[in-house]
């Protein structure tokens, strides 16, 4: 069977450094942090008082006041990301079959904000059960990719990826498998969180995973750096249209980039730790290659996983010493986390954009707040510290590793007829 062709052709974004593409590509290649206090509640009495918030986002620009009510927070900025995307594309306003366009999202917790709410209502209460008829539909993490497909008409595959971390990159590896199979001629995929909240922080302090650099939140995401301490919490989402290329050709669209290949493992190893040869992280990467068909020396750039915790950062970069071999000394590698923090389920989708853009661009974003080198890490790597760099991208990966042990990468390359 003649596999087909995948492309991107419409993206969007709702991100901690702007609720737009363009502000939060530029932002990244500026190197912007996104971290500040909390103001989504009192964090005072938490280990960890800062997050990367979306801010400046008007739900109001994507919803009337009465369904933005219907809706968790994870589910306005999917959808608003959707909405970008699919407009970026154009393929709602073309003649198309919607029964061949589908949704394929990624979630790692769904609607905590609203389980929140409706738990710690019901506790101050005397025990009668009062709950708002929308709290189960809000909640549940597949209900993001039912309301964008019902806002278009989209009738192709519908479901939700959650893989904790990896969500939206499983999301996005699985979307690319249904069109190049010939299942649907586009799917939007992507993924969205939203969990900064009494119950994100205090559950993820609790697992001692995040950073409670308080004094200096605009410095704490420091990937790869000696004094690294934890992760910083992040919320938003991003949406990729991708089409099959005849498809795309036909009508006209411009095309960012081609998804060449996806590979997916697990570590076996623990709940929340990594393996610490990074040998799961070293089978998805050899996987994804082996999926696109090209050898390692052809990758340009890495937009790692890299959350800076301490052991994750160091498991990763061994295992792209091991994958890579000599070329990996000429691979710029970076994580944009440093800047917009830790998305949970939405990472992998808003990294997949900072890839598609880097690839499109041959700009590089930087991993900032880098001031001390660790002895962990091989310093010979090139890790594209505290400032973009340009350069040719011809192919891409973009990693995703979450809890309980589950990894995806996704190939991107540069597109050529």
């Amino acid at each position: 069977m003649q596999l087909k062709r995948v492309v991107v052709t419409g993206l969007g974004a709702v991100t901690p450094l702007g609720s737009s593409v363009n502000d939060y590509w530029n932002n990244l290649i500026k190197g912007q942090s996104g971290a500040v206090k909390i103001t989504r509640f009192d964090a005072s009495k938490f280990k960890t008082q800062f997050a990367c918030e979306v801010k400046g986002f008007n739900v109001e620009d994507y919803f009337d006041k009465k369904e933005a009510r219907k809706l968790d927070a994870y589910s306005h900025y999917g959808i608003a990301a959707s909405v970008q995307a699919v407009n970026d594309s154009g393929i709602a306003a073309d003649a198309i079959d919607k029964n061949e366009v589908g949704v394929v999202w990624g979630s790692g917790i769904g609607g905590l904000d609203t389980f929140q709410t409706e738990t710690f209502g019901f506790a101050k209460g005397d025990g009668t059960p009062r709950f708002n008829p929308f709290f189960i539909p809000k909640m549940i993490s597949d209900i993001c990719s039912g309301h964008i497909s019902m806002r278009f008409g989209f009738r192709g595959p519908n479901f939700t990826t959650v893989s904790a971390c990896a969500s939206s990159t499983n999301a996005l590896i699985d979307a690319f498998n249904y069109i190049r199979l010939g299942k649907a001629i586009a799917i939007v995929s992507g993924g969205s969180e939203a969990a900064i909240n009494e119950s994100g922080v205090g559950g993820f302090n609790a697992c001692q995973a995040m950073s409670t650099r308080n004094d200096s939140p605009e410095t704490a995401s420091r990937p790869y750096d000696k004094d690294r301490d934890g992760f910083v919490l992040g919320e938003g989402g991003g949406a990729i249209v991708l089409e099959e290329l005849e498809h795309a050709l036909t009508r006209g669209a411009k095309i960012y980039a081609e998804v060449i290949g996806g590979g997916m493992s697990a570590d076996a190893h623990h709940i929340t730790a990594p393996h610490p040869e990074g040998l799961g992280a070293k089978l998805v990467m050899q996987r994804a290659l082996k999926d696109a068909g090209i050898t390692p020396d052809t990758i340009d750039y890495i937009n790692t996983h890299g959350t800076s915790t301490p052991l994750g950062d160091v498991a990763e970069l061994k295992a792209i010493v091991d994958v890579f071999g000599s070329h990996a000394y000429d691979i710029n590698i970076s994580s944009t986390k440093s800047m917009t923090g830790h998305l949970l389920g939405g990472a992998g989708a808003i990294e997949a954009i900072a890839t598609i853009l880097a690839v499109k661009n041959n700009i590089i974003p930087p991993t900032i707040n880098f001031t001390t080198p660790d002895p962990e890490i091989d310093q010979k790597l090139n890790l594209t510290l505290n400032t973009m760099q340009q350069r040719t991208v011809n192919v891409a990966i973009s990693n995703t590793f979450g809890f309980g042990g589950h990894n995806a990468a996704v190939v991107i390359k540069k597109f050529n007829y």
